[in-house]
């Protein structure tokens, strides 16, 4: 199978808001679909903290993405129609630069002497692939989840940059819960021996940590009610059952650990650890005085689409209403579309059918 991803040199070096700076750094994206020729008919996409920018399947890479039911020909982000552009985060380990990469300072992996990182980097990175891709104004940018919070610091750092905004269960700033969440996730993967201040091989690798930290995060991504309506009090057979003290019993253990199976050695502890702490450290306010409302006011939309899920607790629907009436204090035509799906956060990856018609309907009318 070939690879559809494409690379953009940053430049060199890239400054980084904390001081720190890259050489030689560059970013992995996907594309769908084709640029008009007043190119004007481009989607930006900015994912969560884990996807790769394999966001649907291409000419390139026929293998289903992440978001496949979402993003393609007559689908409801129409190709046919819209030139889309998926980027792998700065910093992840799916093909951008990122802690697992070399240092050409030193021709080993940067590990923990790579640059602190934010989303801001994220954004502006995100900005320079845009323009060197000959795309003045985005007709609109997406961001979902982690995604939405670098999407909401693009548009703060680059006033008019896109015409549109799709921001979907996201965050002007990061709140006391989901840092908790973080924080326990990151402390489980460094409290794991075999991390050693992130000086980790595939011999020595940090699995437990990396375990447990998958655990919490798909805890939070659901909701209660969809843990009772899948999995009630159901128990293993007794065959599927280890014989030790406290061993998995009850079927939503079971799940938890299947994902995390999945997940551990799929992306680099190191970079799990970055990206969590640049969501930690994300706060719209600090581009206008500490105000986020001011920030979000400031902001250069004709229009936006603000989605949250009612049972979503790691952003909930406060956090939405707040983006919403930010945008609209500033001049953009805003709705607010609150979801009842029984997925929580990651409603967004698997109730297609109503995120997909709010996005669609919104989209027809740009």
């Amino acid at each position: 199978m070939s690879d559809a991803r494409r690379w953009f040199a940053l430049s060199s070096p890239f400054r980084m808001k904390r001081g720190g700076e890259l050489i030689g750094a560059r970013l992995a994206y996907e594309t769908w679909g084709e640029l008009n020729a007043a190119r004007d008919n481009a989607i930006l996409i900015l994912t969560g903290l884990s996807p790769s920018a394999h966001a649907a399947a291409n000419a390139e890479d026929p293998s289903p993405g992440w978001w496949e039911e979402m993003l393609g020909p007559g689908k409801h982000i129409d190709t046919d129609r819209w030139f889309v552009i998926c980027v792998n985060t700065l910093g992840s380990c799916k093909g951008s630069t990122g802690p697992a990469d070399v240092d050409p300072a030193t021709g080993q992996p940067y590990r923990l002497e790579f640059p602190e990182l934010t989303l801001e980097d994220a954004a502006n990175a995100s900005f320079e692939l845009v323009r060197g891709l000959g795309i003045e104004r985005l007709a609109c940018l997406l961001g979902n989840s982690m995604g939405g919070m670098t999407a909401l610091a693009y548009l703060a750092l680059h006033p008019g940059s896109a015409r549109a905004h799709v921001s979907i269960s996201t965050a002007a700033q990061a709140q006391p819960f989901a840092i908790a969440i973080r924080s326990l996730q990151r402390e489980a993967i460094r409290l794991d021996p075999n991390w050693r201040q992130g000086h980790y091989d595939e011999a020595h690798y940090p699995e437990a940590g990396m375990s447990i930290a998958r655990k919490l995060g798909v805890i939070t991504y659901r909701s209660a009610m969809e843990w009772v309506g899948r999995f009630a009090r159901i128990r293993l057979d007794s065959e599927q059952r280890e014989e030790e003290p406290f061993a998995v019993e009850f079927q939503v253990e079971s799940y938890l650990a299947g994902h995390a199976r999945r997940f551990v050695r799929s992306f680099d502890p190191n970079s799990y650890l970055y990206l969590s702490r640049a969501s930690d450290w994300f706060d719209l306010g600090e581009h206008a005085g500490g105000s986020v409302d001011s920030a979000l006011e400031r902001i250069d939309v004709e229009r936006a689409l603000v989605i949250g899920v009612e049972t979503d607790i790691l952003f909930p629907l406060p956090q939405q209403e707040q983006i919403a009436d930010g945008l609209r204090a500033g001049g953009a035509a805003v709705e607010l579309v609150a979801l009842d799906s029984p997925q929580g956060h990651d409603a967004f990856l698997v109730d297609i059918p109503r995120f997909g018609a709010a996005i669609a309907r919104f989209l027809a009318a740009l």
